[in-house]
């Protein structure tokens, strides 16, 4: 069994696995630009992270009904289970979906029913949290933020995906804020594609307490020894960022130097069904190409958990923990 592990930086729609588009699209009548699953395989050669969400959203066409987003987060947390993941923090994207005319209310509704028989099926706690699209405007986050008021129940958090660069995370000051005063925990990606000067806007415009990315933090030293200071979580997702051509070969990612700096790392798989793994994978990916041992393993798990957003159930955060503390790595 893999190390037990929280996962922090996961979008749902990321996890549509080709065979699961497939299936899908033949539910709902929906017509793919490719002839079959291995040619939509084929098609996750990416260039960058637009070619990436080019095909991203051409994908997410399948997704119609509750059921679909029921089916595709028990098929995410059946795997995540498998590698380890003991409590996954889920980021979906509603603007991608209210623009395509399903509502709200079918892909929260979809998403609980999966989430909340979670732990009995799959032994997986899990949040829900909420992103919007950094390439739409303030105002369309705004109104979504108002479309999911009756739903606050269910979502922890919100967060900012999608295309950074020219996006800086100022343009949401006001949906952030918004959420601050309803009492919704708070990260953005940044620093993935964007400078690390969108990093600390993230922290000192939209109040974050965890930055999703933000590998390029290392090309400011002022800002490492910030974030060091300060314990901001990083949610790092090696696989990701080779095949988005952050950097270019695993070998050379910065997460041996970002650990080395004190950094609060976390590892996470971000889109795994069109990266090239979930959680464990890359915990086995980073361990095998960057040469991490077992104590730097066992230190990226236990960030996980003391990253994520357990503070109503510490007795929970207690638990994982000490799972993490008595795994045993295999001879």
């Amino acid at each position: 069994m893999p190390i037990p592990k929280a996962e922090l930086h996961l979008h749902i729609e990321g996890t549509l696995e080709p065979e699961l588009a497939f299936a899908l699209a033949e539910r709902n009548g929906v017509t793919l630009p490719y002839a079959s699953v291995d040619e939509l395989r084929a098609a996750q050669a990416f260039d960058d992270l637009q070619s990436f969400l080019d095909l991203y959203y051409a994908c997410m066409a399948v997704l119609r009904t509750e059921r679909d987003f029921e089916d595709l987060a028990d098929a995410y947390l059946r795997r995540a289970a498998a590698q380890g993941v003991r409590h996954a923090e889920i980021f979906f994207d509603p603007q991608a979906h209210l623009s395509r005319g399903v509502g709200m209310d079918a892909v929260v509704d979809g998403l609980w029913r999966a989430l909340s028989r979670s732990e009995e099926t799959h032994g997986v706690s899990t949040r829900l949290i909420m992103c919007f699209l950094r390439d739409e405007s303030a105002g369309s986050a705004m109104e979504t933020l108002e479309l999911a008021r009756p739903y606050l129940d269910r979502i922890t958090g919100i967060g900012l995906d999608s295309a950074e660069v020219g996006h800086p995370p100022a343009k949401f000051r006001e949906v952030y804020e918004a959420a601050a005063a309803l009492g919704l925990r708070r990260v953005a990606h940044a620093g993935e594609e964007g400078p690390a000067a969108y990093v600390t806007e993230a922290l000192d415009v939209l109040g974050v307490e965890r930055v999703d990315h933000g590998l390029r933090c290392m090309e400011d030293p002022e800002l490492v020894e910030r974030l060091v200071r300060e314990r901001i979580p990083l949610t790092l997702c090696p696989l990701s960022n080779v095949r988005l051509r952050a950097v270019d070969v695993l070998e050379e990612h910065p997460l041996p130097a970002m650990l080395e700096a004190g950094l609060v790392c976390t590892v996470n798989s971000d889109d795994p069904a069109y990266f090239g793994g979930y959680a464990g994978d890359n915990f086995d990916a980073v361990r095998d190409r960057l040469g991490l041992g077992e104590d730097r393993l066992r230190e990226l798990a236990r960030n996980s958990f003391l990253a994520s957003f357990l503070e109503d159930d510490e007795e929970r955060r207690a638990r994982y923990l000490a799972e993490v503390e008595a795994y045993e790595f295999p001879a």
